[in-house]
């Protein structure tokens, strides 16, 4: 659905109907409660509201990770820490080197060091039962520490503006949901109706609205006294929402990049270059460069059933950072010169694609022919 949306994209701004399609993002949408007023534009409504939705679900998958899942343990978070580590570095400091002496175009150096993780587990499940389970388990892994690492980069490095008034009741309804969860208060919609004053009060801060899901994500309690969990609750209910409906909304908003007027030139611009290489060449030589070093040094080991060839198919598809580089590459040139947002645009586009046909290819042939029990 997301590729489908994004070639919808692709198309509708290559062809007569691109200025319906700009007029639609551009449609300005205004809540009023008085004399608090909230006016964006169509495409600022999905990549800060919609977005923070999706941001909450990655917040129970983390929060449920820790507590109970595959970050609950150390044992099994050392070699996809070290490997998301490289996968991180390396592809930032690609993307600065090639972009050394621009001021504007360094602040998209994040933009490669992100991982699509709907779309990297889409390609391995392609592979079906030929996957070996500790090989989902790596990549599930390091895309949970990409998603963090995103959300703190945003929070860092991409918040301006700040209002102290605004921070201050963000603050209230984010300590008034640690008390509810600490006190035993269970019922979801409860920490719902305060995250939304939360992301008002971030939106309105100059924090980037989307941290407000994590943050009331990380509030939702883990099980009640009868020994379920809300939070599982809330992220099954969540799931089919955002798979279905804001995933493809992003992309449809985000994706379209206008093919007009560009040249190879465009293709060769640092910017694009950066992107592409940080995402193709940087994330694989990241990850299976750390890992390696790593089990060089037998701080880590390669696990059962996995080879070295497989490990660098899953390196490549953590090149695929479309939804998140897409997110960071707005936040990044938001205010700046939209020829630096279009040349971020095609480099994801490209480097997403060729990440994608490189782990295709070697998992094809490193895989197993048929499913094998681990």
């Amino acid at each position: 659905l997301m590729l489908t949306a994004a070639i919808i994209a692709m198309l509708a701004a290559n062809s007569p109907l691109a200025g319906l399609y700009s007029e639609l993002l551009d449609t300005t949408v205004a809540v009023q409660v008085g004399a608090l007023t909230i006016s964006k534009p169509l495409l600022l409504w999905i990549n800060d509201g919609l977005m923070a939705v999706f941001f909450f679900l990655i917040g129970l998958e983390i929060k449920r990770e820790i507590m109970e899942g595959e970050l609950s343990s150390v044992s099994h978070i050392v070699l996809p820490s070290v490997g998301a580590l490289g996968g991180m570095v390396i592809p930032a400091t690609i993307y600065i080197w090639m972009n050394w002496g621009d001021a504007v175009a360094l602040d998209g150096w994040a933009i490669p060091v992100a991982t699509d993780i709907a779309f990297a587990l889409a390609l391995l499940s392609v592979f079906g039962s030929r996957v070996p389970t500790a090989l989902k388990v790596f990549l599930l892994t390091l895309a949970i520490f990409d998603d963090l690492a995103a959300i703190v980069i945003i929070a860092l490095f991409y918040s301006a503006d700040l209002s102290l008034g605004a921070l201050l009741i963000g603050a209230i309804a984010l300590i008034v949901a640690v008390i509810m969860n600490k006190t035993g208060v269970t019922r979801t919609s409860s920490y719902i109706l305060l995250g939304v004053v939360l992301w008002i009060a971030v939106l309105k801060s100059g924090v980037h609205a989307t941290l407000a899901g994590v943050l009331i994500a990380f509030c939702i309690p883990m099980r009640d006294k009868q020994g379920n969990s809300p939070l599982r609750e809330l992220e099954n209910d969540l799931h089919s929402p955002v798979a279905f409906v804001i995933l493809p909304a992003f992309a449809f908003a985000n994706a379209g990049l206008s093919l007009a007027g560009m040249s190879i030139e465009d293709v060769f611009h640092p910017v694009t270059l950066g992107v592409v290489s940080g995402l193709f060449i940087g994330k694989a030589l990241g990850i299976l460069g750390f890992v390696g070093i790593a089990v060089g040094l037998r701080l880590v080991r390669l696990p059962k059933n996995v080879n070295w060839i497989q490990l660098l198919g899953v390196a490549f598809a953590c090149g695929i950072g479309f939804t998140m580089s897409l997110f960071i590459a707005g936040l990044a040139f938001e205010h700046g010169s939209d020829d630096y947002y279009s040349g971020d645009r095609l480099g994801i586009l490209l480097g997403s694609t060729l990440s994608a046909l490189a782990a295709y290819a070697l998992l094809h042939f490193s895989l197993p022919k048929s499913a094998r029990s681990d």
